[in-house]
């Protein structure tokens, strides 16, 4: 009762003398800051509004056409259409005020038909995907339509400095192919997947579906397309993401690491202290919109939807299903440290905590040498628990009292920072110590991460750190994107004892132990840890560094990189498993509105084609190197298809969900649907903001991140190309499984890796390029 009193910061009592009235004032100040800081975001958020609904014209514009209407008007000119005289009819009167007030309704008018003509023209310029297809071959040449296209485009999107969310209303929506287009994609994906016999069994499958259901759930689809603005997206994100049922944990929670050969400090309170304040600034930019969005050359923007939710976000257990609750502001992170919770305030006297002043916060929480509270060690294991037994446990013991503040408290925090007591460690002569880095990001020990948080931050003893991120309100580039402005930052923030920069103003607030009765779940919580450390015992996890060769060598043999490394996975897989499987990539469809992924398959006929070759000796070079060549033609076909909306598993996906909402059996669909992904693969995009200049500190990038295996009995492989010539390969598997190992599987993709590399030197050097013979300053 002592806790409750004090925090009430106004009360008044009845006495005899009159009204007894206390008051808190630095609590009422508290109050009073959050209110303004709360109406500043939507007076902000408003303005913005405005700024993008009319993007890409300028708001300042509104005042010119005004101006040159005032002008006309009094000069005895008319305004187009002569609205300024048609408006003065219906107003009170033909006073100068009235003429003056008709004036700026006609410039208003007039200004947004060019603003919403401005708008559409980019949305109908931005259907255009015909610039994703041409040739990027040296010497070939693009098309007379897609250079008008691109000279017309770069005009509109630089005619005005666009904030996070101002290509929004200007994004195409996501085309819906047709079902017999899909069912001729599908068919020559798994072709080389099946014999004879299947594969006609599959065709008649196929054929029956479209000639007879398929239609049905297809007109369905249409009008889904036409009324929602994204028809796959809604659908993705409850289906595949919030009412799984498996832990997030190791299941679908994925992370990304430091960047491993910069040191840039070795005391945990200051890099833990600079990182949060750069999180803090980036969350700014986006609550702000002055967050560039992400333009591809330059000039054509994707998708920013999914930045909305990055912070005060969190996956809220259900029995049947999940939710995601996004919070619109939040003054606090929660800190995790030898199983004890704090909860950290960043606002303070009308502004947000400086690096110096947090580094404060974090050592007085390093330092506490608190003991965790019965249970709360191992609280967090709930998260990584079974969604529905985790759902019935908050129900039960979280939905009142002094856990459901904690538990809210935890909830709508910006962020989760797990300080933890161990190092994470690099060493290249010691392979095994990367890959531990890896798995304590990917899992830790099972509740030393808040897994139903939007990410949490993750650092070690010896100021290396990571994060691990919940999968639903976001993909991979989101958090890549946020990681790369941390770290152009981050190599800025400390001084030469390794401290952050700068000398706190004041006394930072000290920070507050979350409290809770866990007695009555205690039995719940033992259970959820021993699940939780069963999980994470059968994942095995290895980082493979290739620093032999990188993407100056594959773009030296004129291969898309990406294109190179999938088949190299073929190659690897197959020599591993002993033969092909169906083959998982993520691509991006965030050239449309609210665009998620969508799936390339990498295992086509040529890429097996080409696999087969490379197992037989008697084919030859020039052989092996053509085919690759065509391999890599297709996949890349394959990866433009999937970028622009004309993929395969998200138009069936959909079709399959139509199907269980109407009650209609498919064999197609079931069949469809339930083959596994034994080889699930994903490249970690980097340079995807300016700040990060690898130049001039080209230590400066993430070893990239990973994920857990999709199938049992299959890998799942997260790749970045680092640079010219360094590659990371984070490839995991389940021990329960005797077909997979870890390191077999890496051992194979670097010799898959070595044996392109000799081909194509083999190659250079049976057929050397003739030398450039110079006249008169020129080369012929």
């Amino acid at each position: 009762m002592a806790e409750a009193h004090a925090a009430v910061a106004f009360s008044f009592a009845i006495t005899h003398e009159g009204f007894d009235i206390n008051y808190d004032h630095e609590v009422l100040n508290l109050v009073w800051n959050s209110g303004v800081r709360s109406w500043k975001k939507r007076l902000g958020r408003a303005r913005n509004g405005v700024r993008n609904g009319v993007y890409p014209a300028h708001i300042q514009s509104l005042w010119l056409i005004s101006a040159i209407a005032l002008g006309l008007h009094f000069a005895g000119y008319q305004a187009p259409f002569n609205l300024t005289n048609r408006l003065l009819v219906h107003l009170p009167s033909n006073t100068v005020n009235w003429q003056v007030t008709a004036c700026f309704l006609a410039a208003l008018v007039i200004w947004l038909s060019i603003c919403f003509t401005m708008r559409y023209t980019l949305k109908l310029l931005l259907m255009y995907k015909g610039w994703m297809y041409e040739s990027r071959a040296p010497g070939s040449r693009v098309s007379l339509p897609t250079i008008l296209w691109v000279a017309v485009v770069r005009v509109l999107s630089s005619w005005n400095k666009p904030g996070l969310y101002s290509f929004q209303g200007s994004l195409p929506r996501l085309p819906l192919p047709s079902v017999s287009d899909t069912m001729t994609r599908y068919l020559r994906s798994v072709r080389p997947l099946l014999d004879d016999d299947n594969y006609t069994r599959m065709e008649r499958l196929a054929k029956e579906f479209e000639q007879n259901i398929g239609k049905k759930l297809q007109w369905y689809l249409i009008l889904k397309s036409w009324w929602s603005t994204n028809y796959v997206s809604d659908w993705w994100e409850e289906y595949v993401y919030l009412r799984g049922r498996s832990p997030l944990c190791v299941n679908s929670n994925f992370y990304g690491t430091d960047a491993i050969f910069m040191n840039l400090t070795n005391k945990q309170s200051a890099r833990a202290a600079n990182v949060v304040s750069l999180l803090l600034n980036f969350r700014r930019l986006i609550e702000h919109q002055e967050l560039q969005p992400i333009m591809v050359q330059g000039m054509i923007p994707l998708c920013s939807w999914q930045y909305e939710r990055t912070f005060n976000t969190a996956r809220v257990p259900g029995l049947e299903t999940d939710r995601i609750i996004h919070y619109k502001d939040s003054n606090h992170i929660v800190v995790l440290h030898k199983g004890c919770y704090y909860k950290m305030l960043i606002y303070h006297k009308g502004r947000i905590l400086r690096s110096c002043e947090l580094q404060v916060q974090i050592e007085e929480i390093l330092k506490a040498n608190a003991t965790p509270l019965d249970g709360e060690e191992h609280l967090a294991a709930l998260t990584a628990w079974n969604r529905s037994k985790w759902a019935e446990a908050r129900n039960t013991f979280f939905s009142r009292g002094v856990n459901h503040v904690s538990l809210r408290t935890i909830e709508s925090a910006a962020f989760v920072l797990s300080l933890d007591d161990e190092p994470f460690e690099f060493d290249l002569a010691r392979p095994e110590l990367l890959d531990n880095f890896g798995k304590k990001l990917l899992h830790g020990n099972g509740y030393n991460r808040w897994f139903d948080k939007c990410f949490t931050v993750c650092v070690g003893t010896n100021g290396r750190l990571g994060f691990n991120a919940e999968h639903t309100w976001a993909d991979a580039p989101v958090l890549g994107h946020l990681w790369e402005y941390i770290f152009g930052d981050d190599i800025y923030g400390y001084d030469e004892s390794g401290d952050t920069k700068g000398t706190p103003e004041f006394q930072p607030p000290l920070p507050t132990r979350l409290s809770w009765d866990l007695s009555p779940c205690l039995a719940q919580i033992d259970e959820a840890t021993i699940d939780v450390t069963k999980l994470i015992n059968e994942v095995n996890l290895r980082i493979l560094v290739h620093q032999e060769y990188g993407k100056g060598f594959m773009k030296k043999c004129r291969i898309s990189p990406d294109a190179y490394i999938q088949m190299a996975l073929q190659l690897a897989y197959y020599r591993d498993a002993g033969r092909f499987s169906l083959t998982y990539e993520a691509s991006m469809t965030r050239l449309f509105r609210e665009g998620r992924t969508e799936t390339v398959r990498p295992c086509t006929i040529e890429s097996a084609a080409w696999v087969k070759a490379m197992q037989n000796q008697s084919t030859t070079n020039d052989e092996r190197i053509k085919m690759l060549q065509a391999a890599c033609d297709r996949h890349q076909l394959g990866y433009q298809d999937a970028m622009c909306g004309r993929g395969i598993d998200r138009h069936l996906f959909c079709l399959y969900v139509v199907s269980k909402y109407l009650e209609v059996d498919s064999p197609f669909l079931n069949e469809v649907l339930s083959e596994p992904w034994r080889l699930s693969t994903s490249q970690t995009p980097h340079g995807q903001t300016p700040k990060m200049d690898l130049k001039k500190h080209p230590n400066c990038i993430s070893a990239g991140g990973g994920f857990g295996p999709v199938a049992d009995d299959g890998y799942g492989v997260s790749y970045i190309i680092a640079g010219e010539n360094l590659i990371f390969f984070h490839i995991s598997a389940k021990t329960t499984c005797q077909q997979t190992n870890v390191q077999r599987f890496s051992e194979n993709i670097s010799q898959a890796l070595a044996d392109i590399r000799s081909m194509f030197e083999q190659h250079m050097k049976d057929h050397p390029k003739p030398a450039k013979s110079i006249t008169n300053g020129a080369s012929t």
